[in-house]
């Protein structure tokens, strides 16, 4: 007897020309998702999903997840049974020049304003 054959998991994204700039703004309005956008900005590398703090519960988090992967700031993809998260700031770049490192300084700002 055998093992079975596990499917790879495909998440779908959707294409930059897609990519609606009312969509990103809306998904950036939420505190807890431009976060997240700000520390994948920052971090210089893919970050796996349980590697944010959100002050959400877990299933919250993965719906702020959804909402950039679906807005198409976010590219996610398997390591293993790890999710990862990679920004699409070049293709974003491309399609919305100036608006990601715009909301990110904006971001900055507001976390130094907050300590």
């Amino acid at each position: 007897m055998g093992r079975a054959r596990v499917a790879a998991r495909v998440i779908v994204h959707p294409g930059v020309e897609d990519l609606s700039v009312q969509q990103v703004l809306e998904a950036l309005a939420d505190p807890a998702r431009r976060s997240v956008v700000r520390r994948l900005a920052h971090a210089g590398a893919d970050l796996s999903c349980g590697s944010f703090d959100l002050p959400v519960s877990r299933s919250t988090s993965t719906h702020h997840f959804n909402v950039l992967r679906q807005a198409g700031l976010l590219r996610q993809y398997y390591v293993g049974t790890t999710k990862m998260n990679a920004l699409r700031a070049e293709e974003l770049e491309g399609r919305f020049p100036g608006l990601l490192s715009a909301v990110v300084a904006a971001a900055d700002a507001e976390a130094r304003r907050a300590i």
